[in-house]
């Protein structure tokens, strides 16, 4: 069994209101600094297995993926930056899961919306309404197939959760 974690890149700065910079360039603000570390601490308590990161080249989606592999004691050097995913569609995501070395059985993929919503649709033709929340992950799980196998309608969800969510499900079991 393959895992797939597609998670969208935590809250940045606001691109909308200034022109001195490009959309490319944004990093985190400190909450979603403080996203990306609560996601990642939630996902290590329910034992997630994470082999491998591939995020795209943005300072939002990369900033992202590096405090993910430091709550996860993985070496930040090896996160695989895909220069196509930002901007690329969901063809970049798939083309980037299709040549993944077969050792790797779980994956977590750091981009942006609206394509990587659209992506998680794509492999499973679940309606995530592409609106997956900032720091929000999508488990995909696919059975009996190799990464380059994996297309249109063949993976399943097995959850989603953003950091609002995990918030009201602590609050619950408090």
């Amino acid at each position: 069994m393959k895992t797939l974690y597609l998670i969208r890149h935590a809250t940045a700065e606001d691109g909308s209101s200034s022109s001195m910079f490009r959309d490319f360039d944004r990093d985190l603000i400190s909450s979603g600094i403080i996203e990306a570390a609560r996601m990642a601490t939630y996902m290590s308590s329910k034992s997630y297995k994470i082999d491998l990161i591939v995020s795209s080249k943005a300072n939002r989606a990369f900033g992202t993926a590096k405090i993910m592999a430091e709550q996860w004691k993985m070496d930040v050097d090896e996160i695989q930056l895909d220069d196509n995913i930002y901007g690329g569609g969901p063809r970049a995501y798939l083309a980037a899961l299709n040549k993944l070395e077969e050792d790797v059985s779980s994956v977590v993929m750091v981009g942006h919306n609206p394509d990587i919503s659209f992506f998680g649709e794509y492999l499973t033709r679940d309606d995530t309404g592409g609106q997956m929340k900032k720091a929000g992950v999508l488990i995909l799980t696919f059975t009996d197939l190799k990464w380059a196998e994996i297309s249109n309608k063949s993976g399943s969800v097995k959850a989603y959760h953003d950091p609002k969510n995990i918030l009201e499900e602590n609050e619950v079991n408090d």
